[in-house]
């Protein structure tokens, strides 16, 4: 509703009642016809409106462009006409986003594998079935065709419960989660605090989320080697999840910066190794899966990358 007393043009009027949109931007939604008073579709950026006159602007939304190919030197465990296999190092965003409109996986496949990539995703996500951290290492399975995509979603939104699917990561954990063997169950959702984290909310008020984990070896009662596979499979899953139960992974910045201190009772080698690695310590080291189009059950592991091996074989693990 325009508050002033005589009247005034109308990108004027438009940056008094939105300041989060610039007057040249204003000048363009009114321009290409987004922009109505009382109701009424206007086009002129100088038309004088009066006051008591209702405003409402309409912000489309904005095209995504389409991502260019690039060379980023993939590693392809395996890759045949269907699907693509990719052993994803820490570091590389999986699609492109704000931020990252370049150098992303998505570039280096479309490099990789051309025009083959299905098209489900969309322009921004071809071929992506699921997807790992930008700091998280390991394997995924990318589609390149439409009926793989079908395939491999299915199977990824069923998690192994009843199908073939098989994935499980690495991880390094601050203390040592007890007891050896378990499963958290914990709903996740975004933090009302901070929207770039994702936070344990009460039953009813976020998603779902199982993640099962068996420690395999420790280091002390310092750090823990654990095993981790997920029942479901929600943004940061794993990395809150131990957070919740006191074990937050080492290296992360987002979930365990409160426990940035324990470094110290570590030994000389393993604080410098850990302060080299510059993320979480997570990685997906192992993915099995039913081929989508012959059934064949295929299966890879990873060994974790030279950074996570280098803080694991300081700390003994």
């Amino acid at each position: 509703m325009v508050a002033a007393e005589a009247p005034v043009r109308l990108d004027r009027a438009l940056a008094l009642l939105f300041p989060d949109l610039s007057r040249s931007r204003l000048q363009d939604l009114v321009r290409a016809g987004h922009v109505r008073r009382d109701g009424a579709a206007v086009r002129d950026p100088s038309l004088k409106v009066a006051a008591g006159a209702s405003l409402a602007v309409t912000v489309p939304e904005a095209a995504p462009a389409a991502p260019l190919p690039e060379a980023l030197g993939l590693v392809v465990p395996y890759e045949d006409d269907d699907l693509v296999v990719i052993d994803k190092p820490a570091g590389l965003v999986v699609h492109p986003g704000p931020g990252n409109e370049t150098g992303t996986l998505v570039n280096a496949l479309l490099d990789h594998c051309g025009d083959s990539l299905s098209g489900i995703g969309g322009v921004r996500r071809p071929g992506i079935v699921h997807r790992l951290d930008k700091d998280t290492s390991g394997l995924m399975v990318v589609a390149k065709n439409d009926a793989a995509h079908h395939g491999l979603a299915a199977q990824f939104a069923d998690h192994g419960r009843s199908g073939p699917l098989e994935r499980a990561y690495l991880a390094l954990a601050w203390g040592v989660p007890e007891p050896a063997r378990g499963t958290v169950t914990a709903e996740l959702a975004r933090s009302r605090h901070n929207r770039e984290k994702i936070a344990v909310v009460r039953p009813g008020e976020g998603r779902h989320a199982v993640t099962h984990y068996a420690v395999e070896a420790r280091h002390g009662a310092e750090v823990a080697r654990v095993r981790c596979r997920l029942e479901t499979g929600r943004t940061h899953q794993i990395r809150v999840h131990l957070a919740h139960i006191g074990h937050p992974l080492l290296g992360d910045p987002v979930y365990g910066a409160a426990f940035k201190t324990k470094a110290a009772r570590l030994p000389e080698a393993a604080q410098a190794a850990l302060a080299a690695l510059r993320r979480q310590a997570l990685h997906a080291a192992l993915l099995g899966f039913a081929h989508p189009r012959t059934g064949e059950h295929l299966r890879f592991e990873s060994a974790a990358p030279p950074d996570l091996a280098r803080l694991a074989a300081t700390l003994g693990l």
